[in-house]
């Protein structure tokens, strides 16, 4: 946990990233290895959704996809907090990437609507890995980077995946419509193979591993290194609101079966493309783009008022909340795709901000042994809850109501956990707890 003296209290400048960078090499390894197989997931997103839409016709059949994507990393979760407690996280990483290597390659006996059941159990493989790396990745962080430089890693991070979503979706949809989804799949596979090679080259002391008991195989079934860290979260006044601020992005699961169906539907560019897949998949990297451009600027302008204050990074999180809400609303009237695109880029600055702003929140105020189990708990909720909101819009989706209602009702219910957070603000404003460090 940082102290108010070793955060500092200067504000974030766009020179500290080229510092970053420059200045640290397991970070400049870790984000290469994010930027190389989050460019390859993005080619793979799109084939594997419009493959879905193809071959079953069902908006129903994305959202099974997504709740495949997420489920498993809540259910998964307390089992990857305990073994990121345990084992080196560097290792974590590399061994999920080569996992995922083989998996992806798999996607390629994926012949035809006879063959599609096989998409499910594949997903279901691939996020079981993501439910390890992702937080061993989060919570590697603070032990590559100084105090001072953790708001910069993530927001960095954070804009870098928004580039290589707009990079992937742009670059994504043009090389499966031109050179078919084949392709798509197995630079995405590769992608992970890149990744392991870069993250197998960082060289840091992981003091959480070599003071953690061995890790027995009954460990993995055993949920008392679980119970601890919830324990250890509810005790925490910081961390406890903070844990379910993710969860609360009530958009991120409804947007990928909205964008998916609005792409392929009433703003797919038939007339620009080989057929009607690739016309859908333009459409609905229009759409992704517009949501890369946002979650690129929200963060990096957010960062730059908040610095390194709990207060404002936790008021930031309430901004970004009604930000989505109201756009949301405005998605569900917009006229054409690029009102579409833009309203898509407004709410997703105030999301991605919420993001970076809680992990940055997470990372500063957990100890490095329960860290691994913060951040599987974090994750856990998020993919709850997107998952549920993504599975009720596409079932909403299949009796018939409108893309355009379903993103306008998104945006009102995003009022929901602003008000939540509002009261948990509120009773969290004594100066014990939220000691600004400015």
């Amino acid at each position: 946990m940082q102290s108010e003296l070793e955060l500092g209290t200067s504000s974030i400048s766009f020179a500290s990233y080229a510092r970053l960078i420059r200045g640290n090499r397991n970070f400049r390894r870790l984000w290469l290895a994010q930027i190389v197989s989050e460019i390859g997931d993005w080619f793979y997103t799109l084939s594997i959704y419009t493959l879905l839409l193809q071959l079953t016709g069902r908006p129903s059949s994305v959202a099974l996809a997504l709740v495949l994507q997420v489920l498993p990393q809540t259910l998964v979760g307390p089992t990857a907090g305990v073994v990121n407690d345990r084992l080196k996280r560097k290792h974590v990483m590399i061994g999920a990437d080569l996992v995922r290597f083989a998996v992806v390659l798999s996607m390629l006996a994926v012949r035809s609507a006879s063959m599609v059941w096989l998409v499910y159990p594949l997903l279901l493989a691939e996020t079981t890995m993501a439910a390890f790396f992702e937080p061993a990745r989060s919570a590697v962080i603070p032990n590559i980077a100084k105090s001072g430089e953790v708001l910069v890693a993530n927001t960095l991070s954070s804009a870098t995946w928004s580039v290589n979503l707009m990079i992937g979706a742009a670059l994504g949809g043009l090389v499966a419509a031109f050179f078919g989804r084949d392709v798509a799949f197995v630079l995405n596979a590769f992608s992970f193979l890149a990744s392991a090679i870069l993250i197998g080259g960082m060289r840091l002391a992981e003091p959480h591993a070599e003071a953690a008991a061995r890790l027995r195989l009954r460990d993995l079934v055993n949920f008392s290194p679980a119970l601890e860290g919830i324990k250890y979260i509810r005790g925490h006044r910081i961390l406890f609101p903070t844990v379910f601020a993710k969860a609360g992005e009530l958009m991120v699961g409804p947007s990928w079966v909205i964008f998916t169906v609005m792409g392929a539907g009433e703003f797919a560019f038939h007339s620009r493309t080989r057929d009607a897949a690739g016309g859908a998949m333009l459409g609905m990297s229009i759409l992704l783009g517009g949501r890369g451009i946002g979650a690129l600027a929200g963060p990096l302008i957010a960062a730059r008022w908040a610095g390194h204050s709990d207060r404002r990074l936790s008021f930031g999180i309430l901004l970004g909340y009604l930000t989505i809400a109201c756009v949301y609303v405005a998605l569900g009237v917009s006229r054409n795709v690029w009102m579409a695109a833009g309203c898509a880029m407004v709410a997703h600055a105030g999301g991605s901000t919420v993001w970076v702003f809680s992990t940055t929140l997470l990372q500063l105020h957990s100890e490095d042994r329960f860290r691994g189990r913060v951040f599987s708990a974090d994750l856990g909720l998020a993919s709850l809850s997107f998952a549920v909101t993504a599975y009720l819009c596409g079932r909403l989706l299949d009796v018939g109501i409108s893309a355009r209602m379903i993103a306008t009702c998104t945006g009102l219910m995003m009022l929901i956990p602003a008000g939540l957070l509002t009261l948990a603000l509120r009773a969290a404003r004594a100066p014990a707890v939220y000691a600004d460090h400015e």
